[in-house]
């Protein structure tokens, strides 16, 4: 595996935990903020303002070469990590929270865009599958190990931890990542220029629907697992390493599959998991065994879908706008599971906080998704080969 991939990868690791780590560590933050739970998630709300906010890093910052913005990233997040670490008061750990998640939507196009270029040529969705498992085993391991510090010592140790990673994958960044030159400059509304065609806003509908369908269910899962499972409480958290374990294995196999088939047609299936999980959900009448299966499931089909659709931004975006198309997918993403968590509460509160209907809400965003990228597939990926099997002929 090149060096590159590993240093990215970690640099996605501390993002990844940086940005879910705060769920689990919730009441513990909130009591030592001395506000009240509600008002403690705005920790994560700010988190989210700042991924989007933070695309426009790249927008003035397009003549950095992509090396220098992943160490200007990984800056960013060891201050804001260790803002948060050292937060005195409610108002500092909001501020540190938001200064957190500017880097996270640039980081991922910005690393796409290296993934990409330094991969074996045909393994382009595999080395961008190697960047984002970063962040998945940030959900399998660095999420779950977080919550434990601030349940067994502070929550504090958590930030610490990150922001001395995030110091670490500067060293490794400076030291393994090639020296790519700069996309080329287009200007600053030349950046755009490629969402005037309708085949990205499909990718991005896509990547939001979907999102939004499935966040839905997991921004419930914890109750959903304790009430329709009958798990134990503290059981979740096994199960949330579970749920990693599928989101590592669904991301690699779905670079691998974008490697050999077409990429939207790989999104698309690995959407359609997620939309038949969330159905399944809905008729599952609970259990252990049942539970735990569709948890592995739907995060399995959740990051199958990862690197093809960061290729697709960031191929839309070529001549110039690869990197803003590249972070476009990550706000999409975020934006998603806001309105997932909004439509899936809606959902509970109409039935009486049945969490069988918080899946069922999420099923038809899903669909609608899937045929977002099917449409995408058979407009913009159908290829017969012609312009290859051309041969010149002199007369």
């Amino acid at each position: 595996m090149k060096k590159s991939l590993i240093a990215l990868a970690l640099g996605a690791f501390a993002l990844g935990a940086a940005e879910f780590v705060m769920m689990g560590i919730l009441p513990q933050t909130a009591h030592d903020m001395n506000v009240t739970i509600p008002q403690a998630g705005h920790y994560i709300s700010a988190y989210a303002i700042g991924v989007c906010a933070g695309s426009l890093i790249l927008v003035f910052g397009r003549k950095i070469p992509p090396k220098r913005l992943v160490l200007m990233f990984m800056a960013l997040v060891m201050i804001g990590n260790a803002m948060s670490a050292l937060s005195t008061g409610n108002a500092m750990l909001v501020a540190a929270r938001f200064i957190s998640g500017l880097p996270h939507g640039a980081f991922f196009g910005t690393a796409t865009l290296i993934a990409k270029t330094v991969a074996d040529k045909g393994r382009e969705a595999q080395a961008v599958s190697v960047m984002v498992a970063g962040q998945t085993i940030a959900n399998m391991l660095g999420v779950p190990a977080g919550t434990l510090l601030g349940e067994f010592l502070s929550w504090r140790l958590a930030f610490v931890v990150l922001a001395v990673w995030a110091a670490a994958t500067i060293v490794l960044s400076a030291a393994w990542i090639p020296a790519l030159p700069a996309v080329k400059d287009v200007g600053l509304a030349g950046q755009f220029r490629f969402l005037r065609r309708r085949g990205p806003w499909l990718i991005l509908a896509a990547v939001f629907l979907g999102n939004c369908g499935v966040f839905c269910w997991w921004s419930y899962i914890s109750p959903w697992l304790t009430r329709v499972g009958g798990w134990p409480a503290p059981m979740v958290p096994a199960l949330m390493v579970l749920a990693g374990l599928g989101m590592v294995v669904g991301g690699l196999a779905g670079g691998r599959v974008c490697d050999a088939w077409r990429y939207a047609g790989t999104a698309a299936l690995g959407q359609a998991v997620s939309m038949i999980g969330l159905v399944i959900i809905f008729l599952l009448p609970g259990g252990h065994v049942g539970t735990a299966v569709m948890t592995f499931c739907v995060a399995f089909g959740m990051f199958f879908i990862s690197s093809p659709q960061q290729l697709l931004m960031a191929n839309a975006g070529k001549g110039g706008g690869e990197l803003v198309g590249g972070a476009s997918v990550q706000i999409a993403f975020n934006l998603g599971n806001a309105g997932g968590s909004i439509v899936g509460g809606l959902a509970l509160n109409a039935t009486g906080m049945d969490y069988h209907f918080s899946a069922l809400a999420g099923a038809p965003l899903a669909l609608l998704a899937v045929l977002c990228l099917a449409v995408y597939s058979v407009r913009h990926e159908t290829n017969t080969d012609a312009y290859e099997r051309m041969r010149r002929v002199e007369v």
